[in-house]
């Protein structure tokens, strides 16, 4: 959902957002037909005191999306059932000034199994 609220941000701010930077997230596009694994049922059962809007929030920015402009680097891998790599693909057509870098072997836990690559790809994009 972090991507998904960052997005938000971007969308309700963008003077203050210079980079972005979204790993293994739907994007609140549409990801229907992406081969997105549905989560929200495994989710409530592992963590029934979770704020219900993690669950239940399914926020649209399919069309909004579009109008992000600053530079944003996405970052999926190409083993996760959740956010797979076809919808990192779709993000990426959307946004207007992205770069998409897919990580062999990743899946939904990028950043605790890559944290090495991914601290390159996010430096990099950030300077």
């Amino acid at each position: 959902m972090g991507g998904v609220v960052a997005i938000g941000l971007a969308l309700r701010h963008p003077e203050k957002v210079r980079r972005l930077v979204l790993v293994a997230t739907s994007g609140g596009i549409d990801v229907a037909g992406l081969r997105a694994a549905e989560w929200r049922d495994e989710y409530r059962g592992e963590y029934p005191d979770a704020m219900a809007w993690i669950w239940r929030e399914r926020p649209d920015y399919g069309t909004a999306i579009t109008q992000i402009t600053a530079p944003t680097l996405l970052v999926f891998g190409d083993a996760d059932p959740l956010s797979p790599a076809s919808v990192g693909e779709r993000v990426a057509g959307l946004l207007p000034t992205s770069a998409l870098r897919v990580v062999a072997g990743g899946s939904h836990s990028l950043a605790r199994e890559h944290p090495d690559e991914m601290a390159r790809l996010i430096v990099a994009h950030l300077l």
